[in-house]
């Protein structure tokens, strides 16, 4: 008989395993999830904190263990903001048992190896999760794209697909992208909101295809782009092109732009200090909400 969660249950019994060696092959195998080769050879990442779990879980990511520090259980500490609170959050973990998710309580020092840095909400999902293919993308045609090509930071992926959510963005397509959706810092720093925008991932040819195949006019964010931002049309069936931190957007685009394969236009966002460019999320966010 499995050991029974101490805090929380209020009587009502959630099954669990316990593990408090930081060595355990379990907590091994999930630590490796941080690592991109290990996310695609398993399918799985991991998800941090209770409300990106609960969001994944509400979009029907299936979440193969749930793992728990034992030590923030026990002491009935979960955070006053934190949207499942004591009762619902038992409930929650009933509804992942009955879905076969596996739960297990860590010692804290088990538990530090897989959590987040030192953001410990006491919750972190083993899920199996990666980022849908352009096949699978569907956007509305009245709706702004972002297209986000070569973004290495998972932080600046992260908070694009933040302000996508806010935005209303119709989608985002990750275009030759140093660092994947699944990632699980890009999921904590989107706040969840990866798995609620239609997104998609592609090779930067895949991408310049999907556009000119569904009439997308590309507005690209460059340093010397031709035109202001604000003076720029950015609705009827946009694709807003942003590229990577260190090389801005690749040749493709405007090598098929001269050779009349897409509509294209660069604009530029006026830089008044010693700093020549915007940060790539700071951009994504002008310009979709210029957009709206």
């Amino acid at each position: 008989m499995p050991d029974r969660l101490p805090a929380y249950d209020r009587g009502r019994m959630i099954p669990h395993e316990e593990i408090r060696s930081a060595a355990n092959p379990r907590v091994r195998q999930a630590s490796l999830l941080r690592d991109a080769n290990a996310r695609r050879e398993t399918g799985l990442t991991l998800i941090d904190g209770r409300r990106e779990l609960a969001t994944a879980v509400a979009k029907g990511v299936a979440i193969v263990e749930l793992f728990l520090d034992a030590e923030m259980l026990r002491a009935s500490s979960l955070p006053a903001s934190d949207p499942l609170k004591e009762q619902a959050f038992v409930d929650w973990l009933q509804a992942l048992v009955a879905r076969g998710t596996q739960i297990l309580a860590l010692s804290r020092k088990a538990f530090e190896r897989i959590a987040f840095g030192s953001r410990n909400e006491g919750c972190v999902g083993v899920a199996r999760y990666s980022a849908p293919t352009l096949d699978q993308l569907n956007v509305a045609e009245c709706l702004p794209v972002l297209l986000v090509e070569g973004v290495e930071k998972p932080g600046n992926l992260g908070a694009i697909l933040r302000t996508a959510d806010a935005s209303g963005i119709g989608g985002v397509i990750v275009c030759d992208g140093r660092t994947d959706p699944a990632n699980p810092a890009v999921i904590r720093a989107s706040l969840g909101t990866v798995f609620t925008v239609p997104l998609a991932v592609a090779s930067t040819q895949q991408g310049l295809d999907w556009c000119r195949l569904n009439g997308r006019r590309i507005v690209a964010a460059m340093p010397a782009g031709e035109s202001l931002w604000y003076k720029t049309d950015l609705v009827d069936n946009v694709a807003i092109l942003l590229g990577s931190e260190a090389h801005g957007i690749s040749p493709l685009w405007q090598q098929a732009a001269a050779s009349g394969v897409l509509r294209f236009l660069s604009v530029r966002l006026p830089m008044v200090g010693r700093a020549d460019s915007l940060n790539v999320s700071a951009t994504a966010a002008v310009l979709a909400y210029e957009a709206w």
